[in-house]
């Protein structure tokens, strides 16, 4: 089984401008789906929102980003069980991982960024 917890620890650059990990924990079993949610919040017009997967000792790698205005990318090893849709409306962007894998324990982080701007806030999520 897999074990999903959340943590908070985001800093806001700006009132308006931060995301937020809701979930708290959650075990999953092998070959089932799992689901994390990730909230946001910005005055920007052009946002980026991205997904990043940290494993033991390693840095955090990228996932997956979507954007505002229907940009998207995931990174071809992932395809397949990694799936985001950013759905504007709610302010969110859940990353549902399928047919889950004893590798795929890791932490999970959500990312804010801003095309305008470099600056980036993060959650994150233990699987």
């Amino acid at each position: 089984s897999a074990h999903v917890s959340a943590a908070d620890c985001h800093v806001l650059w700006a009132q308006k401008d931060n995301v937020l990990q809701p979930e708290a924990d959650v075990t999953a079993t092998e070959g089932e789906a799992v689901t994390l949610g990730c909230e946001y919040n910005t005055s920007s017009t052009n946002a980026y929102l991205y997904w990043y997967k940290q494993d033991i000792n390693d840095r955090p790698r990228f996932i997956l980003s979507r954007s505002t205005f229907s940009y998207e990318k995931t990174e071809d090893g992932v395809k397949n069980r990694f799936k985001s849709r950013l759905n504007s409306t709610l302010r969110s962007i859940p990353l549902t991982i399928v047919e889950l894998q004893p590798s795929d324990s890791a932490v999970y982080y959500c990312a804010l960024g801003d095309i305008a701007s470099y600056h980036t806030n993060t959650t994150h999520s233990y699987i």
